[in-house]
């Protein structure tokens, strides 16, 4: 974990540095995706968990999933033909 999540998970603070690429709108999650990562690991979040953390709609996140399941299975199509 980077420094910066973990001085902030430490002292239980918001992570204050909004140019983090990792930084997220999600004060329960400290704003930071690391430590949402860290406090979720367990379980999956679900479709709304998500776009709540991303301030988006869940069938958006929805439409980025199935995107990147695609971009995936082109990818391994690829792969076996070599």
């Amino acid at each position: 974990m980077r420094g910066c999540a973990e001085y902030c998970k430490k002292t239980d603070t918001d992570c204050p540095c909004k140019e983090c690429r990792l930084w997220i709108d999600y004060p329960d999650d400290l704003n930071c995706t690391l430590i949402a990562i860290d406090k979720n690991h367990t379980g999956e979040l679900t479709l709304r968990e998500v776009g709540d953390r991303m301030g988006i709609s869940f069938v958006r996140v929805k439409q980025i999933q199935d995107q990147a399941l695609e971009r995936v299975k082109k990818i391994l199509k690829t792969q076996k033909s070599y």
